[in-house]
């Protein structure tokens, strides 16, 4: 075994591990009641994703039950909660409604494929690329999103729906100064439906959305036809799943490694992702990702740091479901409805638009950011807008950085004759090199010059080809040009390429 196999291991050893946690009933208890808090914080946001998804309650559930479990299991940070997401919800909402039920667990299915492969091919390498404003511009665009899709709830409805609602907010506001030892949004959803119940209000439940499981999850086979219209129906909508499921889990598990102080594997759980997914779309689940929400209350507020906790949530919520299922289809959507507002309104960066902020950012990282919002809004896609808003960014990043080259001529004067001499400053790549052939006095320069590179660096074969043109057109005026300075970097590249242009 190689070293480097060896440095990984140890790396991503976990901290503690599930065997030192299973010896200590201290460690153990505490994992055990994580889990408990987990579970019973996962239930409102599961329902409620179903609804934002267009498909029943239960779907949400068995993904959320089928996605903690198994991921306890397979995935590369240990204490990370997977469970149906409001991100994914907004990315696949449109199948069932247009398609129908088979072609959205087939969507689901596609998607953890997607993510196996974007796992072994290394995806996760790429999270480095992906710049901070673009994140916060993901985050926002979620936020927007996940509050607009509560208006079907509030349009149309008794109006004792809305002081339901603000009731829910309030206690959700107050409740974290009194503690936090209870999820707020559990006891706002308890309080909400508490309140509903005694005074006997009609208002819409939880119920009325849908059927709520009774037993365990079944194997969902998609009947549709393996044809290439099916695969170009379902994959647009499975690749946004893969690529923004991966973005929020990986994300989440970077928060993590900070909170605990250790490493996680982001390649396998990158994979394991996929698999979990491929698992809930098998058993009739609507798919998901690391829920930053519910990973927090598990890690930051209940302490909880292995896989225990983890397997504990999904075992939870199940048993809460099927066996408290009667009282939870009793929940008004109207404690949902503020549970996720609440969510959209934590979720959103409101650092990120304050007057302040705005004025001592470059306007280049707040443009980047309202793009990455903006094609979100309009394609109604996270993925699309994750991409648009790299593309933006990159853009901005090449136009500012081939403004750094500068060109410095000289003339040295000698008995032997006279040298000009260029001093080149900055990286030569495709968006600096295109004008570098510009920057040169060829009919006034002596008939020797050198051009000094010791403080610049080749890239890219566009460089080659510009230094190439410019030797060109001083040997058409019988002058010779001397390139000195190179590193060992850059002669390689020119050594390969200069001359294949022609």
């Amino acid at each position: 075994m190689s070293a480097l196999a060896v440095d990984d291991r140890a790396r991503y050893r976990a901290n503690p591990t599930v065997l030192q946690a299973l010896k200590s009933p201290r460690m153990l208890t505490r994992e055990v009641l994580a889990g408990l808090v987990v579970g019973l914080a996962l239930i409102p946001e599961a329902i409620a994703f179903s609804v934002i998804a267009g498909v029943d309650p239960k779907v949400g559930l068995f993904s959320s039950f089928i996605m903690a479990v198994s991921i306890a299991f397979l995935g590369g940070r240990p204490a990370m909660v997977t469970a149906a997401t409001g991100a994914v919800a907004l990315v696949i909402a449109p199948v069932a409604p247009t398609y129908g039920m088979d072609y959205f667990i087939a969507t689901v299915i596609l998607a953890g494929i997607f993510q196996v492969l974007l796992g072994v091919l290394g995806v996760a390498k790429l999270m480095r690329f992906i710049p901070r404003s673009v994140m916060v511009g993901f985050v926002n665009a979620l936020a927007i999103f996940v509050f607009s899709s509560q208006f079907p709830q509030l349009i149309d409805v008794p109006w004792l729906v809305y002081p339901l609602v603000a009731l829910g907010i309030v206690v959700m506001i107050v409740m974290p100064r009194i503690t936090r030892v209870v999820p707020a949004p559990l006891v706002s959803v308890v309080i909400v439906t508490g309140v509903v119940l005694a005074f006997a209000i009609t208002v819409p439940t939880v119920g009325d959305q849908g059927e709520l499981p009774k037993s365990l999850p079944e194997l969902f086979i998609p009947n549709v036809p393996l044809t290439w219209e099916t695969f170009t129906i379902i994959a647009p909508f499975a690749l946004g799943v893969a690529l923004v499921g991966l973005m929020e889990s990986l994300l989440t598990a970077k928060l993590v490694d900070e909170i605990t102080d250790t490493h996680s594997n982001k390649t396998r759980e990158s994979w394991a992702q996929g698999v979990a997914n491929m698992l809930s779309g098998i058993f009739g689940g609507m798919g998901g990702c690391a829920v930053i929400g519910q990973t927090m209350i598990g890690v930051k507020a209940s302490g909880a740091r292995t896989r225990i906790s983890t397997f504990c949530a999904g075992i939870f919520l199940f048993l809460l479901v099927v066996v408290f299922g009667d009282f939870v289809g009793t929940i008004p959507m109207a404690a949902l409805v503020a549970v996720m507002i609440m969510v959209a309104i934590g979720a959103f960066d409101w650092h990120s638009v304050k007057p302040s902020t705005l004025k001592r950012m470059p306007k280049s990282e707040t443009f980047v950011m309202v793009a990455t919002v903006v094609l979100v809004l309009l394609t109604h896609n996270l993925a699309v807008g994750v991409v648009g808003g790299v593309l933006v960014a990159s853009v901005l990043f090449v136009r500012r950085v081939a403004h750094f080259v500068s060109v410095e001529r000289s003339v040295e004067r000698s008995v032997s004759g006279d040298v000009a001499r260029y001093v080149v400053n900055g990286e030569l790549f495709f968006a600096s090199s295109n004008d570098l052939t510009t920057l040169f006095e060829y009919p006034d320069d002596p008939e020797h010059v050198v051009i000094d590179l010791s403080g610049s660096h080749i890239w890219d074969a566009s460089t080659v080809a510009a230094l190439d043109a410019i030797e060109t057109k001083y040997a058409a005026l019988g002058k010779s040009v001397e390139i000195v300075g190179m590193n060992e970097s850059s002669q390689r590249m020119r050594g390969r390429l200069t001359g294949g242009f022609e």
